[in-house]
């Protein structure tokens, strides 16, 4: 009993592991990050988001990341009643439940210049759905190189790791069950 008991605590943490390792991290704004000169409508429409994936927005000093609660307040850049206010200049947000999710720059002015993004989050179950930053009535401005970014996403090396792992853990499983 005790051996079954040491399997089925083996596969649930090669589950959790594995459901880590291969989750995203999204540099919000490509290589620009976040900052008033990325193009969030390019990025984001490149961008595939999943329950489990972070989002990951790296700026200056002058910036901060604001999430607003509603699509309302979205479209009004209106920041008086944020669900979170971060201000690192390295700030990562989990994606633990589907839904989309309101995120603009603090900084007086920046959102209404389209410093602002809104992240769509699919289930993880390879059905998820992409993000849009819906353009603001004045135009952002757009760097070549935000736009031609490809999407952030966890190298081939660590999803290859996370299923090895899997294989490995439930070949030991295997072979405890025999005795």
């Amino acid at each position: 009993m005790g051996c079954k008991k040491m399997i089925l605590l083996a596969l649930l943490l090669a589950t959790l592991i594995t459901k880590e390792v291969l989750a995203t991290q999204h540099n919000v704004g490509g290589s620009q990050g976040w900052d008033p000169s990325s193009d969030f409508d390019s990025w984001s429409s490149g961008q595939t988001f999943k329950v489990g994936d972070q989002l990951v927005f790296k700026y200056t000093s002058m910036h901060s990341v604001v999430e607003l609660s509603d699509e309302s307040a979205y479209k009004k850049c209106d920041i008086s009643t944020p669900l979170n206010s971060l201000s690192t200049g390295k700030d990562v947000v989990k994606l633990d439940k589907p839904g989309t999710r309101y995120f603009t720059c603090g900084t007086l002015g920046h959102c209404d210049q389209g410093m602002k993004v809104k992240i769509t989050v699919g289930n993880g179950n390879g059905s998820s759905s992409t993000a849009s930053s819906p353009s603001s009535s004045s135009s952002s401005p757009s760097s070549s190189s935000s736009s031609t970014s490809p999407p952030s996403t966890t190298s081939s090396a660590s999803q290859y790791f996370a299923s090895l792992m899997l294989i490995v853990t439930l070949s030991f499983a295997t072979i405890f069950s025999l005795f």
